[in-house]
């Protein structure tokens, strides 16, 4: 009697974001819900402050230090701490941004700053301008820019040039990102001694 060797199973790929990682946007969305139906004016308060100071340091270092260190590691020693830092980015930066700017909007409707004239009105304008620039640069740029990153190291034969390529782009959009940041905290300060 011949032994049949019996098929083996494709290993399936890892997911492109480990699923542990989805507790932390589930966390923060679910905390920011309480606080607008709950209407917690504190809890809605912390969430955006907490959250665009986060936001905030996370982009400036992203930017500012981690980027230029990034361009001069060899290419191995970059892929490899892109393999672990590309997944988290995709998981807390838009969560940050999501509860940020929706904790942001909730408090300037519940303080009735919506409604402002004067100065505080056009701070609020340049605030909501600001903040289009960096979710549009987020979501349209950063986020793709991470899934190709990622996508592209799963492959056997990763595409260098290409990872280079959206790699320069996402290093040149964090920079954009941490001088809008800066922009944000001079209007927000100035919001809140107003």
């Amino acid at each position: 009697m011949e032994a049949v060797a019996q098929p083996v199973p494709a290993a399936r790929p890892a997911p492109l974001i480990p699923y542990a990682l989805l507790a932390i946007p589930a966390a923060a969305l679910s905390l920011l819900l309480a606080a607008i139906f709950s209407n917690a004016l504190w809890l809605i308060d912390f969430l955006h402050i907490a959250g665009g100071g986060m936001w905030t340091g996370i982009d400036l270092f992203m930017g500012f230090v981690i980027g230029p260190v990034m361009r001069r590691l060899e290419p191995p020693v970059r892929a490899a701490v892109m393999r672990r830092l590309m997944p988290k980015m995709m998981v807390v930066m838009p969560t940050l941004a999501v509860t940020t700017m929706t904790a942001g909007w909730q408090l300037a409707r519940k303080t009735g700053d919506l409604a402002a004239t004067g100065q505080i009105h056009w701070l609020l304008v340049a605030s909501f301008g600001i903040v289009a620039v960096l979710a549009m640069t987020a979501f349209a740029v950063l986020l793709p820019a991470n899934v190709g990153v990622l996508s592209e190291l799963r492959k056997e034969q990763p595409d260098g040039q290409r990872i280079q390529k959206l790699m320069a782009r996402y290093t040149a959009c964090t920079a954009v990102q941490g001088c809008m940041q800066i922009a944000t905290l001079i209007v927000m300060t100035r919001i809140a001694t107003l």
